[in-house]
């Protein structure tokens, strides 16, 4: 396999220079299955695990390899490798792990674009599109709102209109995985060597879009509940595959809950409408809520923003703030048992 094939360039390059002399090479992580890994280079395909000394340098599991990550790693006959570092990523997804630890779990990295999908049916869902889109545009990827289903949908022009409320400056993508139609509209993301991910809920249809988009059935299709189109997780793991265009698609497990790792930049990027009238507003520090002179308030008054939109913003940046905050703590407890301070380099 060629590098430049999988994504290689010259940031890569870059930073796996002080790996060539010592006889490694580079590979991208194409799969995860718990502490396992498929690794793809000009080597071929590679099962491979991280060395005992990655793991005990790694205190936490986002520095991890995760799909679409780029990697050194030595090669023991073609078929197994161990792999030592993880090379700067351009762009990573994450989210807070599960639990009232404040940790971060990273899904997917090096990600040019990701493809948030949700279903015309039962699942549209304006608030969660907003949650995905703070994610995304956290991460450094350009995001995309794909609506699937289009073939169950009434009115998909108002459906069209009611995601562009809620992603701001987002292209919308109407499309049918069932009968194909609208995936054409999707080519122009889909470039040889260009990453993507798909995001979104379990039961909107993303294991049927990647058959469509593969041109084979890679991944197994459930049919999801009539009464509320809930669906069973049919992907389990997190994979890249190569497309026959030569674009690269990150497919992920439906996600039942997805809490924030962002920071406020994120927050008001998936916000631009907010943000652009909070620059109105008589003080810097407004935060829309009671504040005499807010013209983000005088906005939702006049009917130029929902009020439920604005409830969204203020939640979801208050969510941000807290997982930040509880990671500050996290990150001063680790330092002061390793005997070192916040922030300070491992030596």
């Amino acid at each position: 396999m060629q590098l430049s094939s999988l994504g290689w360039n010259d940031h890569f390059g870059s930073c796996f220079a002080p790996y060539r002399d010592q006889g490694f090479y580079p590979g991208r992580i194409a799969g995860q299955e718990r502490n396992r890994y498929l690794v793809f280079g000009e080597f071929g395909a590679a099962s491979g695990e991280v060395t005992g000394r990655f793991r005990f340098a790694t205190n936490s599991v986002a520095d991890f390899p995760v799909v679409g990550d780029w990697v050194a790693a030595s090669v023991d006959g073609g078929d197994t490798a161990a792999i030592h570092a993880v090379l700067s990523r351009v762009t990573v997804f994450s989210r807070k792990a599960a639990g009232r630890v404040a940790e971060e779990q990273a899904l997917a990295a090096n990600v040019d674009t990701a493809f948030i999908v949700t279903g015309l049916d039962h699942e549209f869902n304006p608030r969660r599109i907003e949650r995905y889109a703070v994610t995304a545009w956290d991460s450094g990827a350009t995001p995309v709102l794909v609506l699937n289903k289009t073939d169950v949908c009434l009115d998909v022009e108002a459906a069209v209109h009611r995601a562009s409320d809620a992603a701001p400056g987002v292209a919308v993508v109407p499309v049918s995985a069932r009968d194909g139609s609208g995936l054409d509209s999707l080519a122009a993301y889909l470039s040889p060597g260009i990453t993507v991910v798909l995001l979104g809920s379990s039961g909107v249809g993303k294991s049927s879009l990647v058959n469509r988009l593969a041109g084979t059935d890679m991944q197994a299709v459930a049919e999801v509940r009539q009464d509320d189109s809930r669906g069973r997780h049919t992907t389990t793991s997190r994979d890249l595959i190569v497309l026959p265009d030569g674009a690269l698609l990150i497919d992920t497990p439906g996600l039942r809950e997805l809490q924030l790792m962002a920071d406020d930049e994120g927050v008001d990027a998936a916000f631009d409408d907010v943000a652009r009238l909070a620059d109105g507003c008589r003080f810097a520090d407004c935060r829309h809520d009671h504040e005499p002179g807010c013209a983000v308030k005088r906005a939702v008054e006049a009917g130029e923003i929902h009020p439920s939109r604005l409830a969204s913003y203020h939640k979801l940046q208050r969510e941000a703030r807290r997982t930040a905050q509880r990671m500050r703590l996290r990150e001063s407890r680790l330092a002061k048992r390793q005997g070192r301070l916040p922030g300070q380099a491992h030596s």
